[in-house]
């Protein structure tokens, strides 16, 4: 799955526990109707990739996304969902398509060489 948005906030990356897991979070407002604030971790070496990346830029993360069950002390099952980043990357404005080359000027017909005999019916 995908999300594109614009980057709100990058937090730094945080480490837990003896083990050294790592887990940077990001949040990117989504670019639509009703835009949505979504938090994205980015875990162990994923943190890295949020290096090159500023608040404010527009991005496209490939995402994941994640469940868990958690028993409380009650006894009772509690969910969790989260999503995960797994790639970011600068976003495409929408529509933008790469610009054909411009034929060179000499190739082209100048207003000397069009037949001043046919009627003009552009509207300027």
């Amino acid at each position: 799955m995908e999300i594109t948005g614009k980057i709100k906030k990058i937090d730094e990356t945080k480490t837990f526990g003896a083990s050294g897991f790592r887990k940077r979070e990001l949040v990117v407002t989504t670019n639509e109707q009703y835009p949505q604030m979504l938090m994205v971790e980015f875990v162990q070496d994923k943190c890295d990739l949020l290096d090159s990346y500023q608040v404010g830029q527009d991005v496209k993360i490939s995402i994941n996304l994640r469940g868990r069950e958690w028993i409380n002390p009650e006894g009772k099952a509690v969910y969790f969902n989260s999503i995960q980043g797994w790639r970011i990357e600068v976003a495409q404005a929408e529509g933008a398509t790469e610009v054909p080359p411009v034929a060179p000027l000499d190739n082209l017909e100048t207003t000397s060489d069009l037949n001043e005999s046919e009627p003009d019916d552009l509207p300027f």
